[in-house]
């Protein structure tokens, strides 16, 4: 795959430094180089595979996490089968220190079985980890709970996520290549289920693009950005943009942090896109074109634009919802499906 043009990058910040307010408002992806060099992991890292692997071990709960394994033949892409109606790797469960020990049974295949814990919770698997390893976003009145990211050479496919993301290389090295939101028809999403991991996935292959059934993706990496981050390094990405992330190394962990900067009343858009698609995007093209107007009005438009000539009294879901009316509202939803 050809390379996209080079992230914009930050140097010398500590992670109470991180300027996270100016990074959402910007709203573009940025690489912070060593904001987490010194955190306790990454040092084991830096020393080890087997440092590092300990180092997890030293904080294991010993309670049951969930991970992906695909055989050798997946080339460490959880992905589709041929027609895209299965996957091609299994969930299974164990604890932690086994599957750090069959992933250091394989470190030296050429190509190792797949294993790939993903967004584990870390308070819950790894207690009294964070108070050694933490990018400070607390300090900054952020209240994002810490995710833990450990496999070997994973691929994980194209996809973007409602939060905002901090994502902190900790062991290991990772290649991440961003699309902006506008580059989804040139992405070719797949199902939206089943799904790898939960998210919509492109289903071009970066490794080997096919242009003739894929051929805007030409057009999509014309504005990828990528970057390639090194242990301690750590990348913003923006809510909604697409990302591509390749682990390099043969033992690879991330730490990351999702936070949505509304209030948490606020609902998630995706079941709302949910419901859109079963109730709009079937309806005749005329029908079709004047609910995009009704859309751009109530939804797309100028926040409070609906209900600018009403008196306040009035507004009800016209105006700024706060908790008592997102109460409402969802009441009303579940109302109005289960009839």
């Amino acid at each position: 795959m050809a390379d996209g043009a080079a992230m914009r990058t930050l140097e010398g910040l500590a992670p109470a430094a991180l300027p996270l307010d100016a990074l959402v408002a910007a709203g573009e992806p940025v690489v912070l180089r060593g904001v987490v060099r010194d955190w306790g992991l990454v040092q084991a890292g830096l020393r080890s595979t087997r440092d590092a692997m300990d180092y997890l071990r030293g904080f294991d709960a010993g309670v049951p996490v969930p991970y992906s394994h695909g055989e050798p033949a997946i080339q460490g892409r959880p992905f589709y089968n041929a027609d895209f109606t299965e996957l091609n790797f299994e969930v299974r469960r164990g604890v932690l220190g086994e599957v750090l020990e069959e992933i250091a049974q394989h470190v030296d295949d050429p190509q190792p079985p797949t294993y790939y814990i993903a967004s584990l919770l870390i308070d819950r698997a790894l207690p009294g980890f964070s108070q050694h390893n933490d990018a400070g976003l607390a300090g900054q009145g952020i209240d994002a709970s810490a995710s833990i990211w450990i496999g070997n050479r994973v691929t994980a496919s194209c996809h973007f996520d409602t939060p905002d993301n901090l994502a902190c290389c900790a062991v290991g090295r990772r290649r991440f290549t961003l699309f902006p939101p506008e580059q989804i028809d040139n992405l070719y999403p797949g199902p939206l289920e089943p799904t790898p991991g939960g998210q919509v996935v492109s289903v071009v292959d970066f490794d080997n693009p096919d242009f003739e059934r894929h051929p805007r993706f030409r057009d999509a990496l014309a504005s990828a950005v990528t970057a390639e981050l090194e242990p301690g390094d750590a990348i913003f990405i923006p809510s909604m943009w697409w990302h591509h992330v390749r682990s390099l190394a043969p033992f690879n962990v991330l730490v990351n942090y999702w936070w949505r900067s509304v209030p948490g009343f606020l609902s998630s858009p995706l079941p709302a896109l949910q419901h859109a698609m079963w109730a709009l995007r079937d309806l005749p093209p005329r029908e079709k074109q004047a609910w995009a107007k009704i859309f751009e009005y109530y939804v797309f438009g100028p926040a409070g634009h609906a209900g600018q000539h009403l008196p306040e009294a009035a507004r009800g879901e016209l105006a700024p919802f706060d908790e008592l009316q997102a109460r409402r509202t969802r009441a009303q939803l579940l109302a109005r499906l289960n009839r």
